[in-house]
């Protein structure tokens, strides 16, 4: 495999948790809640899909034990930030740490005989996977990865266009007390879009340990669901720029992989933080101007009305 190849090849690798656990996220912060707990929810989900896989011995009962993780944990998120208005922020990072903390400890209880787990195997498409560098890299993934690519697509055309979820939840997010006005249940949405958010992040968690690694290891997210969120930001909060940006991000992971054969030698540490920094200077607003949604993190109250 050329240089080229395996940096493209690498990179689609680490954009897809990024793709679909970003494209649930955007649904969250359009509709008003910002979900710090991505992280958590994506280490949560490759843990339960870790279990259940190793458990049963079915790979796909894994995804299914991942999913239903995801949504628990979104639930608790929901509580917190929707219905008891708690700060998103604070909560979304306090969860991380419970989740990391909660995985690692329930890791190192469980895989006492190794971590290796059974996972599903890549499916090359006919003709299209024979493509010059972007066949084998698009058009062999495993199930999961298929399922990935669809829901981020599906999504996206879901909320990122002018369909009448999309504007519900853009109007929701703009200006909640209009929106309640209207008819619209406020409360309602943004607790389902953080069910999504957590549904899409269990959904990559799945990915990282039935997909890619087929094993289970402490921390296996190690920071996708904040790159995850920043892609949002990078995104300014449209579908389509958002997945560009984890496409991007996914990219300057692969590169620490495949920068030797492009002859770079960097320090390792420089070529493992890259990403980060280049997420920095994404959000930052160096590379344009961005508007967040006008209601994002702040919780709703109805209004008492004569």
């Amino acid at each position: 495999m050329s240089a080229l190849a395996e940096l493209v090849d690498g990179g689609v690798r680490l954009a897809i948790p990024l793709l679909v656990a970003s494209a649930g996220e955007l649904v969250s912060e359009r509709a008003g809640v910002l979900n710090m707990s991505v992280e958590g929810m994506m280490l949560t989900g490759a843990f339960a899909g870790a279990i259940g896989a190793h458990t049963t011995g079915s790979a796909s009962a894994g995804l299914v034990c991942a999913l239903v993780a995801g949504v628990l944990f979104a639930v608790l998120q929901a509580v917190l930030s929707v219905t008891l208005r708690a700060d998103q922020i604070v909560t979304g990072v306090a969860a991380n740490a419970l989740a990391l903390g909660a995985t690692t400890y329930g890791s190192r209880l469980y895989f006492t005989e190794g971590r290796t787990i059974p996972g599903f195997d890549p499916i090359a498409l006919p003709v299209l996977s024979d493509i010059p560098i972007l066949g084998p890299a698009l058009f062999e993934l495993t199930a999961v990865g298929y399922l990935c690519v669809a829901v981020a697509v599906v999504l996206a055309v879901l909320f990122g266009g002018r369909t009448g979820f999309g504007l519900a939840v853009t109007a929701i997010g703009a200006d909640a007390e209009t929106a309640d006005r209207s008819g619209l249940p406020v409360n309602a949405v943004r607790f389902c879009a953080v069910l999504l958010a957590g549904l899409t992040s269990a959904l990559a968690g799945a990915h990282l340990v039935l997909a890619d690694v087929h094993a289970f290891t402490d921390n296996i997210s190690a920071g996708a669901g904040y790159l995850a969120v920043a892609a949002v930001i990078a995104g300014r909060w449209k579908a389509w720029p958002t997945l560009l940006a984890c496409v991007f991000f996914g990219l300057a992971q692969a590169l620490q992989f495949a920068a030797p054969a492009f002859g770079v030698h960097l320090p390792t540490a420089v070529l493992v933080m890259s990403p980060y920094l280049l997420a920095l200077v994404a959000v930052s607003g160096l590379v344009g101007a961005s508007r967040s949604p006008a209601g994002l993190t702040l919780p709703f109250v109805r209004e008492a009305r004569a």
